[in-house]
């Protein structure tokens, strides 16, 4: 028997997926086009600033999302703890800057 017909024989476990660089071109232009509307937005001067603060907000969480998710490859599986100890962390910054805010203005 061949390796060739073992190989055949052998059931297939697991066969790791690997993502083409279609995915990543793509993901490379969103992430562009974010950053070109949050320029665009703060170019703009006649815009009412509330709303380029809160486009970029937006924009800045977007950016985020997928900076993370598909850069730092936490939509993969087994991310479960690191994506859980980043939550933490922003729970305790926002809760620090939330009581800096009324410990200096109250």
């Amino acid at each position: 028997m061949s390796v060739q017909d073992k190989a055949d024989q052998e059931p297939v476990k697991h066969r790791h997926r690997t993502e083409g660089p279609q995915k990543h071109v793509v993901v490379f232009i969103f992430s562009i086009i974010l950053t070109l509307i949050a320029f665009a937005a703060v170019k703009a001067g006649g815009v009412n600033a509330t709303f380029t603060i809160i486009l970029l907000v937006v924009m800045a969480i977007l950016q985020v999302f997928v900076q993370l998710g598909y850069w730092m490859h936490m939509k993969d599986k087994g991310h479960l703890m690191p994506i859980l100890f980043m939550a933490f962390g922003f729970f305790v910054a926002f809760t620090c800057i939330i009581m800096a805010l009324y410990w200096v203005w109250w």
